[in-house]
């Protein structure tokens, strides 16, 4: 360590009063994902690490932490739904989080609607500013250093299908500042806005 730098490996105690690392990876767009096994029953749920791998063509992927009934729903299907999590839809969101029973449908349990999809069975949130709907590419489950399987799973699907409600278009421009998504923190319960927007153009050499 160095007087100017903390350094700890995360394989041993962290030493701090909480564990950094969420903290350092904030903030993140939240992978609300919707899925149906394959007698069509709904599920959604929300997932801290999500993002996007590719843009030609669209690739997006989530995190679960445990084999729980996205990723099982997923397996059956082939198919899943990113839906995007706005502040209006923060305590709905909060709510489909819960653990309940794999029969609970969690879009009535938070009070949302449940639209079907275009190219997949897969239901969307309809209140959702923005839907991707997506085909399953691969499941991964995740292996340490020393090559034993970890408690994560991996689902990496292409986008097949973009659904934008038409009030956060303006001009063709999705209007994310309109459409204010939640960003996930660091620490248990912490949640950010959509914060102060600048431009910075890539140099050409």
């Amino acid at each position: 360590m160095t007087e100017d730098t903390y350094f700890y490996d995360p394989r041993g105690e962290h030493g701090l009063p909480h564990d950094p690392f969420k903290a350092i990876l904030a903030p993140r767009v939240i992978g609300w994902i919707s899925t149906c096994n394959a007698d069509g029953r709904a599920n959604l749920a929300p997932y801290s690490f999500f993002g996007g791998f590719s843009d030609n063509p669209k690739v997006i992927a989530f995190s679960s932490d445990g084999y729980k009934d996205s990723i099982r729903n997923i397996e059956e299907t082939g198919e899943f739904t990113w839906n995007l999590a706005s502040r209006v839809l923060a305590e709905a969101m909060n709510r489909s989080s819960a653990s309940v029973p794999a029969q609970v449908n969690e879009f009535e349990l938070a009070g949302l609607t449940q639209i079907p999809g275009r190219h997949v069975k897969t239901p969307r949130v309809g209140e959702s500013p923005a839907a991707f709907e997506c085909k399953l590419l691969k499941i991964l489950r995740l292996d340490d250093l020393e090559g034993r399987p970890i408690n994560n799973w991996i689902a990496i699907g292409q986008v097949v299908g973009v659904h934008i409600r038409q009030e956060f278009l303006e001009d063709g421009i999705f209007n994310i500042k309109s459409a204010q998504p939640i960003l996930r923190a660091g620490y248990m319960g912490d949640y950010f806005e959509l914060g102060k927007r600048f431009e910075m153009v890539r140099p050409e050499k």
